[in-house]
């Protein structure tokens, strides 16, 4: 663990002390002089670090020259055609009542080889993001431009507040449809329902509905999920209750994860999450617009995932083309275009 490395929020830890593949750590409360980085898979797979080395950094430092990718092919693993019949079968499972909304989702996958640190310090440069993180260890490398906050936890005196902001909607122009404001009220429903067991009775709340917010080359539909954490609510407990996020999977959720996993398979840190423990607070974020190589099972391979949250009002062909558009900015980085 010597060389693992994360970077968020200006936070770049070093100098690993201990590593767990489970949420073991977390299950009790914590030193707020620890830093801690957590990376978690879509089909709940962990690592928790905790780091003695914590500074100040705007930037994740390369030790080369960023590596141009140009040359690099990606291959989809659903095809066109593929993912039409997905969105299908979604549309015929909410005429069956089984779900109301899923997220259709797919990889892009290249084995040239990708420097995902130099990749990343790119990201930063052409493509900020909120929530954007590095990390690298035995397991995984991550270079994420998320823009979605999955929750943060901000801690006083008196209480831990949770806030929740998934992203559904998505627009080149800033205009939405119907169709993504309903998809949006749908996600917060589903939020509010698995923040509450874990929160005070009648502290949660929606303190942002259907904000827009911009971000590069697109824009998005972002609501605020609020509450007060029981005392006796261990971060273990968040990420076990909220994974994988609701945004990311459907309504309801167990029904959705059904449906998605006749399609795919695996999915990885894709739609999984990423985030850090440190002095009473806490961001975690979900792991789109992601680029990742599950380094003990095809180290050789790196990974971008991009997907459409599909509705009974959902077509096919548009939805295919909102994952093209999800995906287009940032490969155009990756490919060292921008």
């Amino acid at each position: 663990m010597a060389d693992a490395l994360f970077w968020m929020d200006g936070y770049k830890a070093s100098d690993a002390v201990e590593s767990f593949d489970s949420l073991q750590p977390l299950s009790h409360p914590l030193n707020d002089t620890d830093f801690w980085a957590v990376v978690g898979s879509y089909e709940g797979e962990w690592q928790v670090v905790r780091f003695a080395q914590v500074e100040s950094r705007d930037r994740v430092d390369i030790d080369s020259d960023s590596v141009n990718n140009q040359s690099a092919k990606w291959a989809s693993t659903l095809s066109h055609g593929q993912y039409r019949s997905y969105v299908d079968e979604i549309r015929q499972e909410i005429k069956n009542g089984w779900v109301y909304q899923v997220n259709a989702c797919r990889l892009l996958e290249s084995e040239s080889e990708i420097d995902l640190r130099s990749l990343f310090q790119r990201i930063q440069s052409h493509h900020p993001a909120p929530a954007a993180a590095y990390f690298k260890s035995e397991n995984w490398e991550v270079a994420s431009a998320s823009p979605e906050t999955f929750f943060r936890v901000d801690s006083s005196a008196q209480s831990r507040k949770i806030t929740a902001s998934p992203i559904k909607g998505t627009s080149r122009d800033g205009k939405f449809l119907e169709k993504d404001r309903a998809e949006n009220v749908m996600i917060v429903d589903l939020m509010r329902n698995d923040i509450s067991p874990l929160c005070e009775i009648g502290s949660v709340e929606v303190p942002r509905l259907l904000g827009v917010e911009e971000h590069p080359g697109l824009f998005h539909l972002v609501s605020d999920v609020q509450g007060t954490l029981k005392e006796s609510v261990s971060y273990a407990d968040l990420l076990t209750r909220l994974c994988p996020a609701g945004s990311i999977t459907g309504a309801p959720k167990s029904s959705a994860r059904e449906v998605i996993s006749r399609f795919e398979p695996y999915r990885g840190i894709y739609c999984g999450t990423v985030g850090w423990i440190y002095g009473g607070r806490a961001h975690f974020s979900v792991a789109i617009r992601t680029f990742f190589k599950d380094l003990r099972r095809s180290p050789s391979k790196t990974r971008f995932g991009t997907g459409a949250g599909i509705t009974w009002g959902s077509d096919a062909e548009s939805e295919w083309s909102e994952t093209e558009l999800k995906a287009e900015r940032l490969m155009k980085i990756a490919s060292g275009l921008l």
